[in-house]
């Protein structure tokens, strides 16, 4: 006897679509960590060389960098556990679970809104430049020639990232709200097998229908 809500034999296309799309979310994270790591150096290096033509003292310069080195390893960080997540909430939307749906919707919510800030962050430092005071004038010097000290792709690949980020994000949501990935997660947990029942001894009379009174 089959059920109305009883999941189809075969996974739906939207789900592993989004299956798919969630593992290909994770290994841009995992790219995007390790390009970081590997362009920090090259970019502190090329920004101590802008610095020796401003009026910023060694201090001021060696502030700088610190600040680059934390945020270049936890950004390497975060984009490493963001991978991990997605790599578990698409394992739990292969299975069928439906908490891994509703943490997948949470998680694209929370996505897409840092997506959106990342994006307004790195138009923000485009368009409003960094003011300090008057002695902090050596520093502000060496902020404003953070981006530069970059190579060239790298701020583009942040950005499409982002980009790519709140679209996956969207489709990913999306796909899952779909009428067949419902039947899907809506699935009735397998029949268990009756028990088995041991013969009995010869000559022991059979069992009552009903319980004695």
């Amino acid at each position: 006897m089959s059920y109305p809500d009883q999941a189809p034999a075969r996974r739906p296309a939207v789900v592993t679509l989004a299956v798919a799309l969630l593992a290909v979310m994770a290994v841009a994270a995992l790219g995007y960590a390790v390009a970081g790591l590997l362009t920090i150096a090259g970019t502190v290096d090329a920004l101590r060389s802008a610095a020796a033509g401003t009026s910023a003292r060694p201090d001021d310069v060696d502030g700088v960098v610190a600040l680059l080195w934390i945020s270049g390893v936890a950004s390497a960080v975060v984009s490493v556990l963001a991978a991990l997540l997605l790599v578990g909430l698409a394992v739990g939307l292969r299975a069928g679970r439906p908490g891994a749906r509703v943490g997948t919707w949470v998680v694209a919510g929370l996505g897409m809104l840092l997506g959106c800030c990342s994006l307004a962050v790195q138009a923000g430092q485009r368009l409003v430049p960094l003011r300090l005071g008057e002695d902090e004038r050596g520093a502000a010097e060496v902020i404003a020639l953070v981006a530069d000290a970059y190579p060239g792709w790298w701020i583009p690949l942040g950005a499409g990232l982002s980009v790519g980020q709140v679209l996956g994000y969207v489709v990913v949501a999306v796909l899952l709200a779909l009428p067949a990935a419902n039947t899907w997660f809506r699935r009735r947990p397998a029949t268990q097998p009756a028990p088995y029942a041991y013969p009995q001894p010869p000559g022991t009379p059979p069992a009552p229908p009903y319980p004695p009174r």
